[in-house]
């Protein structure tokens, strides 16, 4: 049995989402305590309790501990299945970090794998779903993930009630991937939607980014409005992500979230504002997908390296819960803040064992 201090770092749910769904592929039974030690009301919320028995069905695992609140758990996988799937969070918790623990398994099952998640598909805190589709699928894509999402519906806070379909077909193993200079930026592309608002609010969440991002020397913006004509009994929401394209191959994203009592400008004027910075970083990886590519790094048949944006105390965080479970070697080239470097030594499935090392990952928080 592998230990995980989830106190480790930053303290939060990644810690969890990584070593369960590390420890599904690689076959690796977990037991992760102190979980989200670092949170105001530690212990596992309704997204991170999906995300955990989803990935126990799709494994056939043994749970000990999967309760919310929970601060203690115990993961003991066994095979991974294939076929048609349901989960539902039950509230407005992230469809996309359910995700982020699904993903690896369901691209290392033995078959291809249907299935449907609800829940939030734009909320606070995490990955909005345009930012998975437009800029993490692609990203993944190139170390030879292969998946189809489909929204259904969308759901924001509170009521949550979006769905997603996602469908895969299994790989033998993922690619090793290299990128360090991200090169000109030849596009730029977005999304602006508003659920249960009049399309103006979408609308203007576009002009107020395309404004923002007009005298940058920067392509002009091709920004979609997604504007349901359906009224939906969810509850209103908006958002935009933006995403750019470069030369040499890089996928860089941004977004902002709509909320009460904040103007669409200030959403268009935030997304765009946050996707200058990632361009003028020239990395080839935005800081969030930075942090959300490491589980597939570890898992890679191959040595990596790519640039960064921002090393973040989460990216920290999720590399060395990676290298525990993994056996893989992470090299951080950069400081906390900065743009910088990931090194990988990676081992692919190669490096797995059959049998479960045993370990205790107990490191003091910085």
């Amino acid at each position: 049995m592998i230990e995980v201090d989830g106190s480790y770092g930053e303290g939060g749910g990644q810690i969890l989402r990584t070593a369960v769904s590390l420890g599904g592929v690689l076959g690796r039974e977990v037991r992760i305590f102190n979980i989200r030690a670092g949170r105001s009301q530690p212990g596992l919320k309704p997204q991170h309790l999906t995300g955990v028995r989803a990935a126990a069905e799709m494994c056939n695992a043994q749970l000990k501990g999967s309760e919310v609140g929970s601060t203690e758990l115990i993961f003991k996988p066994s095979k991974l299945r294939t076929g048609r799937f349901r989960f539902d969070v039950g509230t407005a918790g992230s469809i996309t970090l359910v995700l982020q623990i699904l993903m690896p398994l369901l691209a290392y099952s033995p078959g291809r794998v249907e299935v449907e998640i609800i829940g939030g598909t734009d909320v606070k805190w995490s990955p909005p779903i345009d930012y998975f589709i437009h800029v993490a699928l692609p990203v993944l894509g190139k170390l030879g993930n292969t998946c189809q999402l489909e929204v259904l519906r969308r759901g924001h806070y509170p009521r949550g009630g979006g769905q997603v379909r996602v469908a895969t077909t299994p790989v033998e193993s993922f690619k090793p991937i290299t990128g360090i200079d991200s090169g000109a930026v030849v596009r730029i592309r977005g999304v602006s939607h508003a659920v249960g608002l009049p399309r103006h609010v979408a609308e203007r969440q576009s002009q107020a980014a395309r404004k923002a991002l007009s005298g940058k020397g920067l392509p002009e913006p091709d920004i979609v409005i997604d504007h349901p004509e359906a009224k939906s009994n969810l509850g209103a929401g908006s958002g935009l992500v933006l995403y750019a394209g470069t030369r040499g191959g890089a996928i860089l994203g941004a977004d902002s979230l709509g909320e009460r009592g904040k103007p669409a400008e200030e959403v268009g004027e935030e997304a765009a504002g946050r996707l200058v910075e990632e361009i003028e970083s020239g990395a080839f990886l935005d800081r969030h997908m930075g942090d959300m590519i490491i589980p597939y790094l570890a898992l890679a048949d191959g040595n990596s390296e790519v640039s960064v944006s921002q090393i973040t105390q989460h990216t920290l965080t999720n590399l060395k819960v990676a290298e525990w479970l993994a056996g893989v070697r992470f090299e951080v080239e950069g400081e906390l803040g900065t743009k910088g470097r990931l090194r990988t030594e990676g081992l692919g499935l190669r490096g797995s064992s059959s049998s479960s090392p045993t370990g205790s990952l107990v490191v003091p928080r910085p």
